[in-house]
């Protein structure tokens, strides 16, 4: 055999792992790269910090030529050398995770810690592997960046942001007990894209179908749409999309980081100062010291989990079909017309997100056909950040999580008295905003409050003065981000700020079979939302605002337009339905073998049709989808996986899977997969920096072919 590649290479690049299973008593895993016996301690050091309950294993490294080395493994309660143990025995063991450690594809290093997640973490979480389709608890927000831009001060500014921040560093394991691990170091997801290559829309639904897997760190990814050096003397405006995963980042928190980056890249890059701190270490800290006792006495009290006599407009079986596609629409206030309605709000006691409550509740009671007094319930997101928790507006994190809100709606009072009673909700219930949506449920018992809409009121942004001066210094212009919406758990969520111009915004999120009702609910929250402040005193009753909507409601409840046969179309894959995989390259012949590929976020499709080119084996090149790093959905996809590539197992052995460091577990599954069926396959990790894929070419023929020799 020629000399190995990876002999070659220098002692800074990341390693490459090859993992073999099939006749031998216990899986043998290659190391090519600079590799030696203390980082494979270190590496093991982690596994037994991350899977506590693993047996005692042990492996020997040996070197058998420069850059090239083999782990040999003893140890374990069965399979181990000279135990007559087989493969089977050990498929419990994490040695996916234990490449991904080796390899340091730009994921995260193998120097981790460990923290408990908190309860509303955990829900989150929860929500996300309940509901694979990609976006779900996953949000977007956005910016154009006008005036020069240096694409590598950008991305170094990101990269030194994430150095600071360790919850840009943690992901979720994959325990029974979710927990979290904050790894020493993760590389970002900084994907540039230039001018014309993308149309915007397509490019930020593409990038929400993507989603963020949240066992892998990098909860954040950035990409940046033009920007560099522009032949105009005014170069065209760049645009910048932030995507986050809610149970790892919440909207207050990317603001917070957005003000971190533009300090670095300020600063030509390099963000002053070390770690943040307090960070989610200390919170989840401070949290485990609180009694739950004053919380359950206020939640039990004001009827958060009792039945609601106006039911749910939108009930979960019409709206959560697996596959159905996202919806979102925008309403808009002009700048007077948002300056009205906080001097409105604020002659009541109340505040913007006070009044646009106000307004939810009157259409929730309309909508539900209620007559007389009656209870209206929906959710509203509490930011996290009114606790006594020192620090905690400069802390990010996933603090900010949905809480029951149940208010009497009388049509015989008054609307400053229902005004009232929203503000008076808000403030109690502002000191327990740090409990779980989950946890006032255990508290109040079953059934759970039929909440079907979540109200999110995002609070201005604070003005960045001494930032922006410095930006316009240099010829930059920036604004505040602008939200896009989340698909969160609940049928219907309604996101409210204000965009660089003081207008309040309105962004509905749905399923698309509900678009005439979203339509038309928001139609009814303008005409309320402009009306209100200009006819409703203190003497105007409930009764009278709701016959504001008298040309646009009857008999009492929503007139809606009949649903449109087309509106109920699933455009998308049914739900547990692996998409066909992209055919790279054709086999060479019958015998050739396949090789699958599982897609890396943030590579782009170019880098895998380069790297087909450039391949010299005769196998067939498949590219699949990204498979999720945990969770119940993991092993589905890879058996998904699997299915595909099992038939085209050939006489000489199973199929070859590959996939950048990060996708370890996956891949490994899959290999076992084929082990179980009788086959010998290959599984690849390669190194996840994805900037050479004709190197990347070469490891990978020269892997697979010197195993199709033996």
């Amino acid at each position: 055999m020629a000399t190995s590649p990876f002999a070659r290479l220098p002692q800074d690049q990341p390693i490459t792992a090859v993992v073999e299973f099939g006749d031998r008593a216990l899986p043998v895993l290659e190391l090519y790269g600079p590799v030696d016996a203390a980082r494979v301690e270190a590496a093991f050091g982690s596994i037994a910090a991350r899977y506590p309950g693993e047996p005692a294993w042990t492996a020997g490294l040996e070197s058998r030529r420069p850059g090239r080395h083999t782990l040999r493994f003893t140890g374990g309660t069965g399979g181990a050398e000279g135990t007559g143990g087989s493969v089977g025995e050990q498929d419990e063991f994490p040695l996916g995770a234990l490449a991904d450690l080796l390899t340091r594809g730009g994921r995260g290093s193998f120097g981790t810690r460990r923290l408990a997640a908190t309860p509303l973490q955990r829900e989150l979480l929860a929500d996300a592997d309940a509901h694979p389709a990609p976006g779900r608890q996953v949000e977007q927000a956005a910016w154009d960046w006008r005036g020069p831009l240096d694409v590598e001060r950008f991305t170094a500014a990101w990269h030194s942001v994430f150095a600071r921040e360790s919850v840009l560093r943690t992901a979720f394991d994959d325990r029974a007990e979710p927990g979290l691990l904050v790894y020493d170091e993760a590389r970002p997801q900084v994907v540039r894209l230039p001018h014309g290559s993308a149309e915007w829309h397509s490019l930020i639904e593409a990038d929400r179908r993507t989603g963020i897997d949240p066992r892998r760190p990098a909860p954040l990814r950035v990409t940046l749409l033009g920007g560099g050096p522009a032949g105009s003397v005014r170069p065209p405006a760049a645009r910048v999309l932030l995507t986050y995963h809610h149970a790892l980042l919440d909207s207050w928190s990317v603001r917070l980081l957005v003000r971190e980056f533009y300090r670095a890249y300020l600063a030509g890059g390099e963000l002053p100062g070390g770690e943040r701190r307090p960070d989610m270490t200390d919170y989840a800290a401070w949290l485990a010291t609180r009694s739950t006792a004053a919380a359950e006495d206020y939640f039990t009290s004001t009827g958060a989990g009792g039945p609601a006599p106006v039911p749910p407009l939108f009930t979960a079986t019409a709206t959560r079909t697996a596959g159905r596609a996202e919806g979102r629409s925008r309403l808009r206030l002009t700048r007077q017309e948002t300056a009205r309605l906080a001097r409105w709000a604020a002659q009541w006691g109340g505040s913007e997100s006070i009044a646009l409550e106000a307004v939810w509740t009157l259409l929730l009671y309309r909508a539900g056909r209620a007559e007389g007094p009656s209870p209206v319930r929906f959710a509203t997101t509490a930011t996290g950040r009114s606790i006594p928790f020192e620090g905690v507006e400069r802390t990010p994190g996933a603090l900010a999580g949905p809480l029951p809100r149940s208010v009497l709606v009388d049509p015989g009072a008054t609307v400053p008295q229902l005004v009232s009673a929203l503000r008076d909700h808000s403030l109690d219930q502002a000191a327990h905003e740090w409990v779980s949506a989950g946890q006032i449920h255990r508290w109040t018992g079953p059934p759970p409050p039929p909440a079907d809409t979540l109200l999110t009121f995002e609070a201005p942004p604070r003005v960045l003065t001494e930032l922006e001066a410095e930006l316009a210094a240099s010829g930059v212009e920036v604004e505040p981000p602008q939200t896009l919406g989340a698909h969160t758990a609940f049928p219907v969520t309604l996101i409210a700020h204000h965009d660089g111009g003081g207008r309040l915004v309105l962004t509905a999120s749905y399923d698309q079979v509900r678009l005439p009702e979203i339509t038309w609910l928001l139609a009814h929250a303008a005409v309320l939302l402009r009306e209100l402040p200009q006819v409703a005193d203190q003497h105007t009753t409930v009764g009278e605002a709701l016959a504001l909507l008298s040309g646009l409601v009857s008999g009492g409840a929503v007139r809606l337009p009949p649903a449109d046969p087309a509106d109920t179309t699933d455009p998308a894959d049914s739900a547990g339905t692996a998409a066909a995989p992209a055919v790279l390259r054709r086999a060479a012949h019958a015998d050739a073998g396949t090789v699958g590929l599982l897609e890396a976020p943030g590579v782009s499709r170019d880098f895998y049709d380069r790297l087909a080119r450039a391949y010299e084996g005769p196998e067939e090149l498949l590219l699949f989808g990204p498979v999720p790093a945990g969770g119940p959905q993991a092993r589905a996809a890879a058996r998904a996986v699997y299915d595909v590539l099992g038939p085209r197992a050939t006489p000489g052995g199973g199929p070859a899977v590959a996939a950048f460091s990060g996708d370890g577990a996956a891949v490994c599954a899959v290999a076992r997969l084929a082990v179980a069926d009788g086959h010998r396959p290959l599984a690849v990790v390669l190194d996840g920096t994805g900037t050479d894929p004709g190197a990347l070419a070469r490891v990978l023929a020269s892997a697979v072919g010197r195993r199709r020799r033996h």
